[in-house]
């Protein structure tokens, strides 16, 4: 039996703070009551906030993967085109779907250590003077790598080739951790999970839904039920969902948002930059490499850390969860057995940050890796020399 509160520094679930996990642990309610109607109005309107959108969001009780396939079911139909981004592990889960579905995918590759690769990106649209892909999906934030890609960018792609391909974009690690503007950036589907930025619990996940794509809807052939946009959206204007909802979820993640509304967004990005940066200089005074090979790609909502050759990632996190009680992110794909990932998102202080980088400092001098001694340090003189506001009081 380890003594002392476990760290969970994995890249999602993340830690619940206290306020949020009390507000589900309250009694249930009347999910067609005037209680939970009132709260359902309040989520569904503050959601719009974080999402950057004056569009409708829709809520489902799953996983992201359920929001994924909102996100296809909803626009498409079987046998459409779409154009996808191979980023890392959960880009090609999504295309993985989408195969499954029976729509047609073609995934430009990248070598793992980028976010999307615009110019390919690009290229690869011009050429289609047909206008064969009906969609563009691309992740936001990829878990796997900790590699972001610039939306803003691919949307321009988009217009500059003038083609009217739907835009959709997977948030589910990014969402309330690193900049997004589902509006500004001409997003027509994003996609999103409740286990990471918003601080609660996974199941719940979100679609933010644009004109172009809800009009999508009403003309595409997939055959659907509990996904589909118009009984939610119908049941949604008075504040009640078409079948049973997740009340207690929402119940916390209406703290949630009162947490982000009190800190500010813009806060919280900056709170996440930081945090990025102090673990990423404690890797390189290390002396290891992130899987992001572009400082200006690297996430703020997690870092994933190449080990040297011969060392085995899940052997080093064993041995930290053994030594510190500290659980780290696996790697996925082919990164498996070879990265280990940092989540710093979420609910988390600076305190936190140099307590995962110390078990993990310790972890690598059991483990017998070939380490340069003193990343905390140098995570700290960052921290120190560059002091974020006091964001909000511990519950």
């Amino acid at each position: 039996m380890q003594t002392g509160r476990h760290f969970l520094q994995i890249p999602g679930p993340t830690n619940t703070p206290l306020a949020v996990l009390a507000a589900i642990a309250r009694p249930v309610i009347d999910h067609r009551g005037p209680e939970f109607q009132k709260l359902a109005k309040d989520v569904l309107q503050r959601l719009r906030l974080v999402f950057r959108t004056r569009q409708p969001v829709v809520i489902y009780p799953a996983s992201g993967t359920g929001a994924w396939e909102a996100a296809l079911v909803n626009t498409l139909s079987p046998g459409d085109r779409v154009l996808m981004v191979e980023t890392g592990w959960f880009a090609t889960l999504w295309q993985r779907m989408a195969a499954r579905l029976g729509i047609v995918t073609e995934f430009i590759p990248t070598d793992w250590r980028q976010g999307a690769d615009l110019a390919a990106l690009e290229a690869r649209l011009a050429t289609d003077a047909r206008h064969e892909f009906k969609a563009v999906c691309v992740v936001h934030n990829e878990t796997s790598t900790g590699c972001v890609s610039d939306i803003a960018a691919v949307r321009k792609a988009l217009d500059r080739a003038g083609h009217p391909a739907l835009l959709m974009i997977d948030t589910i690690s990014s969402l309330a951790s690193i900049d997004y503007r589902h509006d500004d950036w001409g997003v027509d589907v994003t996609v999103a999970g409740s286990q990471k930025g918003l601080m609660l619990p996974p199941g719940l996940s979100f679609n933010a839904i644009s004109d172009k794509a809800l009009a999508a809807s009403k003309a595409n052939r997939f055959p659907r039920s509990f996904w589909d946009w118009g009984e939610m959206l119908a049941a949604n204007k008075k504040g009640f969902f078409p079948y049973t909802p997740s009340t207690n979820l929402l119940q916390g993640l209406k703290v949630a948002l009162d947490l982000l509304e009190e800190e500010g967004l813009e806060q919280v990005f900056a709170r996440h930059d930081r945090a990025a940066e102090a673990t990423r200089r404690a890797v390189r005074h290390w002396g290891f490499e992130t899987v992001c090979r572009l400082p200006g790609a690297c996430s703020s909502s997690l870092t994933a850390v190449m080990l040297p050759d011969g060392h085995s990632a899940d052997a080093f996190r064993k041995a930290v969860l053994e030594r510190s009680n500290m659980s780290l992110g696996n790697g996925l794909g082919k990164l498996a057995d070879k990265v280990f990932r940092i989540g710093h998102l979420g609910d988390f202080s600076d305190l936190s940050v140099t307590g995962t980088l110390t078990g993990v400092e310790m972890g690598l001098a059991v483990s017998g890796i070939p380490y340069r001694p003193g990343g905390v340090q140098a995570a700290m003189d960052y921290l120190q020399g560059n002091a974020g506001p006091n964001a909000r009081a511990a519950p």
